[in-house]
């Protein structure tokens, strides 16, 4: 305690910087050693629980722990290794976004053939995505099944950001859509009812996912979906809440993308002409699209998960029409129709769907409180359009459209993105002030703890390239 005449010290902003990267890595080390203990334990448990289900001998149990302790030494020396960009060799550009972009990679020592998502670490600071970033990687890390993408390392050098995930040759819905112009009623349903799934996946583990659209249900090599792109995710951390959707009436066209500004009314066929013509372009624009985003999340007056029901609405009707219902030819009238939506969620005569597909849709696409799903998946699996659906053996039948794929690394369901130079970039050496900010302009404490390695990804081994 201070006495009388002294002055209390003046801790510096360097000083608390430091104090206060201090806590967040002590934090984190014990956070991890507990998770870390949690995940052992796990798969010895399910160890424990597949070798009383296959009914082994005691003699055979005791073999297959030891394989499995010999797996877990295996797992921590290899923990311990740094992992970079040199140990993967880059195939192909296979996605670009406004933050990063996605290559198709092959891991040196394995064979394994991977996509890896690099996202700028200088952008994400600028354009206060960091929370984002966080709340992807998170979110990751905990859906390990079926219907989310698999995640199997991330790690981090001065620059850049990078998620290392499985490989989905099967392309995604937006392609899918492009290709097709309007799906049947079989093929909605089919579609409809996996990405129900895959979205409940992840409100189960508390997250709301925010950005479901078309582009981030991804397709596997037997073309099944999986859900992706988790960077506007927001969950139960305070690490992931930040503001991002801003009030779209006072947006300029600038902030979205170049769009025919013709504001003449459009029938069908020349609105859908008009929504692909600009989709691509919107896919790789920074703030995207207002399409499928729910009107409560813009209101920012509080909102449930159930806003990722909205948008499968959305998604459904953009099946069956060929276009979202609010699209228009700039995204603040879009922004306005969707504000509206009571008066602008009109079905085209010209392109008539089922009652079933009709009712269903404006279930989804209603207020929060009268939504289906928001009282659990049950009430959505129960309603009369999705009358057959096998839900819990629908990822083991055929999909809907079988999906072409040559190879493991078969990319032909991707845009091809010749003008990027494939070479890991080198970046010089910072010299003079600038070295000595290296580590606070570059290595923000903000991305501490953003590695990760996977069991089953450092301990797989044998051929990369299964027969399917």
């Amino acid at each position: 305690m201070a006495t009388v005449g002294e002055q209390t010290p003046v801790v510096s902003n360097h000083t608390k910087d430091k104090a206060t990267k201090a806590k967040v890595t002590l934090e984190n080390y014990y956070s991890n050693l507990l998770s870390q203990n949690e995940e052992r334990e796990n798969r010895y448990r399910l160890l424990e629980q597949s070798m009383e289900k296959e009914g082994l001998s005691d003699e055979q149990k005791n073999e297959r722990r030891q394989q499995h302790a010999t797996k877990e030494t295996e797992f921590l020396r290899l923990k311990r290794s740094r992992l970079d960009i040199d140990d993967f060799s880059p195939i192909k550009v296979i996605g670009r976004g406004a933050f990063g972009e996605v290559r198709l990679v092959q891991k040196k020592d394995t064979g394994h053939v991977y996509a890896m998502k690099i996202l700028r670490k200088q952008d994400m600071l600028d354009k206060d995505q960091v929370a984002h970033v966080r709340a992807e990687r998170d979110v990751l890390v905990e859906a390990d099944h079926q219907w989310v993408v698999k995640m199997y390392y991330s790690f981090q050098d001065a620059q850049n950001l990078y998620l290392i995930m499985e490989f989905l040759p099967g392309g995604d819905m937006m392609t899918l859509l492009m290709k097709k112009d309007t799906l049947t009623e079989e093929q909605t349903q089919f579609y409809v009812s996996e990405t129900v799934l895959s979205i409940d996946s992840i409100h189960k583990l508390g997250f709301i996912h925010r950005d479901i659209k078309p582009d981030n249900l991804l397709l596997d090599a037997k073309g099944h979906i999986k859900l992706s792109d988790f960077g506007l995710c927001t969950g139960r951390k305070k690490s992931h809440r930040t503001d991002y959707y801003k009030d779209l009436s006072q947006a300029k066209a600038g902030d979205f993308c170049d769009y025919n500004k013709s504001s003449n009314p459009m029938d069908s066929k020349r609105r859908a002409e008009s929504w692909k013509r600009n989709r691509r372009a919107l896919a790789y624009s920074t703030v995207g699209t207002p399409d499928y985003i729910a009107p409560e999340v813009f209101l920012q007056t509080g909102y449930t998960s159930s806003c990722d029901w909205w948008s499968l609405g959305v998604i459904m009707y953009e099946m069956m029409i060929g276009y979202p219902p609010f699209c228009s030819e700039n995204p603040q009238e879009t922004y306005k129709k969707v504000m509206n939506w009571r008066d602008t969620l009109i079905f085209p005569p010209e392109m008539p769907i089922s009652n079933e597909a009709r009712d269903l849709i404006k279930k989804f696409c209603c207020d929060p409180e009268h939504r289906l799903g928001a009282n659990g998946i049950e009430e959505i699996k129960s309603d009369i359009f999705f009358k057959g659906v096998d839900w819990e053996h629908i990822r083991e039948r055929p999909a809907a459209i079988p999906v072409e794929v040559k190879s493991i690394d078969d990319t032909s369901n991707f845009d091809d993105f010749p003008e990027i130079d494939l070479k890991w970039p080198t970046y010089p050496e910072p010299q003079g002030q600038e070295a000595q900010d290296k580590d606070s302009k570059y290595k923000d404490w903000v991305f501490i703890n953003y590695t990760y390695k996977r069991f089953e990804g450092l301990t797989q081994r044998g051929n990369p390239f299964p027969k399917s």
